[in-house]
């Protein structure tokens, strides 16, 4: 459990997954469509999800954001972000981008 929140893990894990992608298939994104996938160390809860998603999809081109909390796999659909972009996203979260996939 996350120390900045008292969620439960997989609940919310799904919970925010779904918002993220239906935010972004309303705006016309992509978030069905396979992108880049990431691996980010550090993510315990729903908190750390909804953080991480909410600071990658600041990104400009990001069009869908879809966190899978027991790997730490981020898929990150769009284009024209660099790879730079999101890790410095991922990090301004408060967390580690471990690689991508």
């Amino acid at each position: 459990m996350c120390t900045a929140c008292a969620c439960g893990t997989e609940s919310a894990q799904a919970e925010v997954t779904a918002e993220v992608t239906a935010e972004a298939s309303a705006a016309g994104g992509t978030a069905g469509k396979v992108g880049k996938v990431y691996s980010v160390s550090g993510m315990t809860c729903g908190h750390c999800v909804s953080s991480v998603s909410g600071e990658i999809g600041k990104v400009g081109g990001v069009t869908g954001v879809v966190v899978d909390l027991p790997t730490g796999a981020v898929t990150v659909s769009g284009a024209g972000f660099t790879d730079e972009e999101i890790h410095a996203a991922v990090e301004q979260a408060g967390y580690q981008l471990a690689g991508r996939s």
